[in-house]
């Protein structure tokens, strides 16, 4: 696959999400905004599936599995709220734990690690949207 590709997270009903995939990385992270914990261990936020488009977004509410300090790519490290979905790239589809994040100034909505895509993927820097058809977005970004 290429460092760049659309996934899929169908239990949250999001298509077509631009990722990076960084094999630097070690955990995943996704672009999300208005976090809100919740009773019995659980988060409600908004995945914003389009940089320019504001109103397309989709409000989730999932399990949370951990907290962790996470190290980000500026040095700085932070707490995080982890929860898990099932990300399908092309056609395989992973499980996989992620990080609630802001990548408000980023390209990328999610950034899939290399715990992601051990074992199952090898990515091809110098190529982008292998297994995604990027032409086919119809308005994502």
């Amino acid at each position: 696959m290429g460092f760049a590709e659309l996934v899929d997270i169908p239990e949250w009903n999001v298509r077509r999400l631009r990722a990076k995939l960084d094999t630097g990385a070690r955990s995943s992270a996704l672009h999300v905004e208005n976090v809100q914990e919740l009773p019995h261990g659980r988060v409600r936020f908004d995945v914003r599936l389009h940089r320019k488009k504001l109103d397309r977004r989709v409000t989730v509410e999932a399990k949370v599995v951990r907290r962790a300090r996470v190290r980000a790519s500026s040095g700085v490290s932070e707490y995080r709220l982890f929860v898990r979905a099932t990300v399908k790239l092309g056609p395989v589809s992973e499980e996989v734990e992620m990080s609630l994040v802001s990548r408000e100034r980023m390209l990328f909505r999610m950034l899939l690690g290399r715990s992601a895509l051990a074992r199952r993927f090898l990515v091809d820097a110098g190529r982008s949207y292998v297994l995604s058809q990027k032409g086919k977005r119809r308005g994502a970004a």
